[in-house]
């Protein structure tokens, strides 16, 4: 796979980035260090190895390391689509309200459909059969979602070349990728109204059962590779149970035991179109938004859709193991990756703090241009991350156990912004979970949270100990680039601060930014 990557990268640029081969040293020296990029060249005094490229400015380094920036400037505006959020909430919502009334509107013609459903029923184990209700679904999707599906399609290029590899591993059909979609719409924080976590929506105990550790800093749900791996065994059990792939969508939805009472109660029926009317809703619509979104990528060109996912080596990544604990702040800060982008590729670490814990590996996901960097500097980097460490005012917290859900009482001045920052989660979800419909609140309710900080992680005068600054909205301005122009803050702070949910911003508009 790394040899893949390294073939990849070759291609799409010329070369492979090149990597220091100095010899590891072994303490930090004093040295004069050459800085030399596309604009400028100087020299400087820095207690790291002359392989680090730094400037000191009294008490901050300045890493720059090698960095395609060409390559980087042209991605920016698509990472900008690609740390959107709504996606989840969008599917979510699809697929617990799903209809199956004709369409005016088609795609294709039903004979088409009827040919293309026809051939991927050939090539897959899975029952695709041509019904009047599937095409309902079809058309809906085609007409009303096809700009969420592009973006999924680009999103596809990143995440189906690890989800084919653990599947094929454990045996399962190759397009049971398409599940991920349904589940969490491609997103590895996802957390629905219940608590299930992830690209594939693992609860809390379910999780666990299947090898998903979650503590204060770490929820392996959100992993890619490791809830893939997990998926894939649940998934296989499944089937193993219950014999057909269809009803071990089902089940996964649902769990088995709604399964079989839907197969009692249709008197022995094991088609899942025959037991559909005895599942619950959301089940209902489960299969058939699997088996829409199957087709719509299967024949995504027929159907006229280009995917404009990632074409730089950012999707061409590689780990490193962490051996001492590191920010993602400081990580950004030496690698000059853009934080959300370390965050994105690094979905499973809470805090933003990658820990190093006894009998556990935690490792650091980088693209592979700078894996290279990383661990020819790794004794310079820890120094550098473990000073900044000690500089911090409070100790960082201890690996805990994280709990799944918690019941927070409304006091007096709370927000929804307020809340969502307390305990690190967006406003979108605690209105999901709590079905709430505006964003007011009244003093002593009671609201559903599930956390993604430790629970003693927020002090309740945190919020009067920072200055607010109102930030004015310009033309041309965007989360992201309003995000880069306080340090710390990212676009889920600011829509946090502000209640925000989607990402449309108006020239002249007032936004709230924390500082300190």
């Amino acid at each position: 796979m790394k040899t893949l990557f390294f073939v990849l990268n070759l291609l799409l640029f010329g070369a492979v980035a090149t990597v220091a081969q100095e010899k590891p040293i072994d303490s930090l020296q004093k040295k004069k260090i050459t800085i030399v990029d596309s604009i400028t060249t100087q020299k400087v005094d820095a207690e790291l190895p002359k392989t680090v490229v730094a400037t000191q400015l009294k008490d901050t380094a300045i890493f720059t390391l090698n960095d395609m920036a060409h390559a980087r400037k042209v991605d920016s505006l698509w990472l900008q689509e690609l740390f959107s959020t709504g996606r989840f909430e969008e599917m979510y919502g699809t697929v617990q309200n799903q209809t199956y009334e004709p369409l005016p509107y088609k795609a294709v013609s039903t004979e088409v459909l009827k040919q293309r459903l026809a051939e991927l029923n050939a090539r897959t184990p899975f029952n695709v059969e041509y019904n009047a209700s599937l095409e309902s679904v079809i058309n809906g999707y085609l007409k009303n979602r096809r700009k969420s599906l592009s973006r999924l399609m680009s999103l596809s290029d990143y995440y189906f070349p690890m989800f084919e590899e653990q599947l094929d591993r454990y045996g399962l059909p190759l397009e049971m990728k398409y599940l991920a979609i349904v589940e969490s719409a491609l997103d590895p924080r996802a957390v629905s109204r219940v608590g299930a976590t992830g690209l594939w929506q693992f609860m809390f105990s379910t999780g666990k059962m299947f090898g998903l550790d979650v503590n204060s800093y770490v929820d392996e749900r959100s992993d890619p590779i490791m809830a893939t791996e997990a998926a894939s065994k649940y998934l296989f059990s499944l089937y193993n149970s219950l014999g057909d792939w269809d009803l071990a969508l089902a089940a996964y939805n649902s769990g088995p035991g709604n399964v079989a009472k839907a197969i009692r109660r249709s008197g022995g029926k094991r088609n899942y179109w025959n037991i559909r009317t005895h599942l619950p809703r959301e089940t209902a619509g489960y299969v058939p938004a699997f088996l829409a979104t199957m087709y719509i990528f299967e024949y995504a060109e027929e159907l006229g859709f280009k995917s404009s996912g990632p074409q730089i080596p950012f999707i061409a990544t590689d780990t490193v193991k962490v051996k001492k604990m590191i920010t993602f702040d400081q990580i950004a800060e030496i690698t000059s990756i853009p934080k959300e982008e370390i965050e994105y590729l690094n979905p499973s670490y809470k805090l933003g703090i990658i820990p190093v814990v006894k009998d556990e590996n935690y490792v650091l996901r980088l693209p592979i241009d700078q894996i290279g960097k990383f661990v020819a500097n790794e004794e310079a980097i820890y120094a550098y991350a473990e000073k900044k460490l000690n500089e911090r005012e409070k100790p960082l917290e201890e690996v805990i156990d994280q709990p799944a859900r918690i019941r927070y009482r409304v006091r007096k001045g709370d927000y929804l912004g307020k809340i969502a920052e307390r305990y690190g989660v967006r406003v979108s979800q605690i209105k999901r979970w709590n079905g709430l419909r505006s964003n007011r609140l009244r003093i002593g309710q009671r609201l559903t949270i599930h956390p993604r900080k430790p629970m003693g992680g927020a002090s309740k005068n945190t919020a009067s100990t920072k200055a607010v600054k109102l930030y004015t909205v310009k033309n041309g301005d965007s989360l992201w680039s309003i995000s880069q122009k306080f340090p710390g803050v990212t676009v889920e702070k600011i829509k946090n601060w502000n209640d925000i949910s989607g990402t449309k911003l108006k020239p002249g508009m007032k936004l709230k930014i924390q500082k300190g």
